[in-house]
C-alpha cells in the first residue's frame, strides 16, 4: 500500500463526508431562512441573527452558523464573533436566480436517500422506480434544482444558439415542451415570447397540476397549457420548436419518442434537446460534474427510465453521440450542438 495516496484518499473521504453531513444543516437554514437574513442584515452574531430569522433559539444558531464557517460556506470573525454571508456565498445559498443557488440540489440529495430503499430493491429484481414514488417530492426538488440554470439559460443562450429559431418565437410560434415537469421551462418561454403559444406535456399528473399553479401565479394561462399524456401519446401536431430539457433520457423508449417527434413538428420545425453534460465514453466523465450525474443516475434516472415501456435505461451521462443517434434513428436528418454550458448540452435537430 501507498501511505501518500492513502492519507490523500482518507483526507478526500473526511471532505466528502463533511459535504454530506452538512445536508440537513444546509436544508435547515434554507427553510427556516437563516441564509437569507444573514445575507440581507449583513454581519451578526448568533442572538442577532436568531432575531432577526424570526425569534429562533440562539443556542442553536450558533451551533448551526459554527456548523456553516466550518463547512466554509459563512465566514467567521472570531474578535467580533459574528458571521458573514460574502457575496460569493451568497450567490450560492441567498439569491434565488443566481444560476448556482443550489436549495433544489440540497432538496435533491435528501429525496435520493429517501428513496434508496426502493432503489436498492430494483437493484436485486431489475425492476424500475415510478418518477414521483420514490420519494415525497422528488418532482419538486428536480425543478427547484433545474430552475436556476433555466432562468439563466434558456432564453438568453439556448433559444439564440438554435438557427433561426427566436425570430420565430417573436413573431408567433407553436411550442411543444415535453416532459416540462412542473413548468419553469414553459412558463420561462411564454413570458420572453408573449407573441407564441405554448403546450407543456409531462406523463406525471402532479406536475402538471403543479405546473398549471405555475402559469396562473405568473399571469401566462393564457397563452400556456399543460396536459398529462407521455411523449408517444401526444396528439397535436405542427409545432414549430420542440422543447425537451434535462428528460430524453429518463424516457423509457427514447427512440420511440424520437420517431413521435418527428410526426409532430413541421418540416422547417426545430427539436431542441438539452441533456447534461457528458463526454461519450465513461473515462471521459470522471470528473465533478460527472461524478454528480453518475449518482443521481443511479437513484433517479436509470430506475425512472427502467419502470417504462421498453426500458432502455440511457441515464443521465448518454453523450451527444448517443443522443445523436437516438435522435437521427427517428427520422431527422441532423443533429448538431447548438451550445454549452458546464451542466449542460444543447443539441439542435432538423428533419
Amino acid at each position: 500500500m501507498n501511505e501518500q495516496k492513502f492519507h490523500a484518499f482518507i483526507g478526500k473521504m473526511l471532505g466528502d463526508l463533511g459535504g454530506a453531513y452538512s445536508v440537513p444543516t444546509v436544508r435547515i437554514g434554507f427553510r427556516l431562512g437563516l441564509f437569507d437574513a444573514l445575507h440581507a442584515g449583513g454581519p451578526a452574531t448568533a442572538e442577532d441573527l436568531a432575531a432577526r430569522a424570526g425569534k429562533l433559539a440562539p443556542r442553536y444558531v450558533r451551533e448551526w452558523l459554527l456548523a456553516q464557517a466550518a463547512n466554509g460556506f459563512v465566514d467567521y470573525d472570531p474578535a467580533s464573533q459574528t458571521f458573514t454571508l460574502t457575496p460569493e456565498q451568497a450567490m450560492i445559498f441567498a439569491i434565488k436566480d443566481s444560476p448556482v443557488y443550489l436549495a433544489g440540489a440540497y432538496d435533491l440529495v435528501a429525496a435520493m436517500i429517501e428513496g434508496e430503499a426502493k432503489v436498492e430493491q430494483a437493484f436485486r429484481d431489475g425492476s424500475g422506480v415510478r418518477w414521483g414514488e420514490s420519494a415525497g417530492c422528488l418532482f419538486c426538488s428536480v425543478g427547484a434544482f433545474f430552475r436556476p440554470s433555466y432562468v439563466n439559460n434558456i432564453v438568453q443562450a439556448w433559444i439564440p444558439a438554435l438557427d433561426g429559431v427566436q425570430s420565430k418565437l417573436k413573431a408567433g410560434a407553436k411550442v411543444a415542451d415535453i416532459g416540462c415537469g412542473v413548468g419553469f421551462s414553459t412558463v420561462l418561454m411564454a413570458q420572453a415570447f408573449p407573441s407564441s403559444s405554448f403546450v407543456g406535456f409531462d406523463f406525471h399528473a402532479q406536475s402538471i397540476e403543479e405546473a398549471r399553479r405555475h402559469a396562473k401565479a405568473h399571469g401566462v394561462s393564457d397563452r400556456v397549457r399543460f396536459e398529462a399524456v407521455t411523449a408517444k401519446d401526444i396528439g397535436e401536431r405542427d409545432f414549430d420548436l420542440v422543447t425537451m430539457f434535462d428528460c430524453l433520457h429518463d424516457m423509457g423508449d427514447p427512440r420511440g419518442c424520437a420517431s413521435h417527434v418527428r410526426n409532430i413538428i413541421k418540416k422547417d420545425g426545430t427539436w431542441m434537446i438539452v441533456e447534461p453534460i457528458a463526454g461519450d465514453k465513461p473515462q471521459d466523465n470522471m470528473n465533478p460534474v460527472g461524478r454528480l450525474y453518475y449518482n443521481a443516475s443511479t437513484m433517479i434516472c436509470v430506475p425512472t427510465s427502467l419502470d417504462q415501456e421498453v426500458g432502455e435505461g440511457l441515464g443521465a451521462q448518454a453523450g451527444q453521440a448517443k443522443i445523436s443517434e437516438i435522435v437521427l434513428g427517428g427520422g431527422f436528418s441532423k443533429a448538431r450542438r447548438a451550445t454549452e454550458g458546464p451542466f449542460n448540452m444543447v443539441l439542435e435537430a432538423r428533419i
